[in-house]
């Protein structure tokens, strides 16, 4: 099973709604194409790191995406991306291979299980609240 991340920036004079439906009109692309929408996160309205079309901020969308037979077409989704005015810069990266590489789980997998005990920081907590 492939495994990738798809980020795209739009430009942050398009609505919130635009930017759903912008958003759903990608995710029927690639479920077109033979892909799965493992999960979404909006992060949106960010800094960029360098002024694009002289804009200094962003709306940014995240995709997972798992691809089990190969079929799924990552370059017809970004040209279609390119063509869209609405959005500045997108990102594929496909990780699978390296998510093996570290030993983690893929993100269609369980997660591991978290650690017995206390978390890590929670005497920080504490001493920030007395001082």
């Amino acid at each position: 099973m492939r495994t990738y991340e798809m980020m795209f920036i739009t430009d942050p004079r398009v609505s919130d709604d635009d930017v759903g439906a912008l958003t759903e009109d990608v995710k029927k692309l690639l479920t077109a194409k033979g892909g799965e929408i493992v999960r979404e996160e909006q992060w949106g309205r960010r800094k960029l790191a360098y002024e694009i079309d002289k804009l200094k901020e962003g709306k940014y969308t995240l995709l997972y995406l798992a691809d089990d037979d190969g079929a799924l077409n990552i370059a017809e989704v970004e040209y279609r991306m390119r063509q869209n005015d609405k959005i500045l810069r997108y990102l594929t990266v496909r990780t699978d291979q390296d998510l093996k590489r570290a030993g983690m789980p893929l993100p269609t997998e369980a997660p591991p299980p978290a650690p017995e005990g206390g978390e890590a920081g929670e005497g920080e907590d504490s001493a920030e609240k007395e001082g």
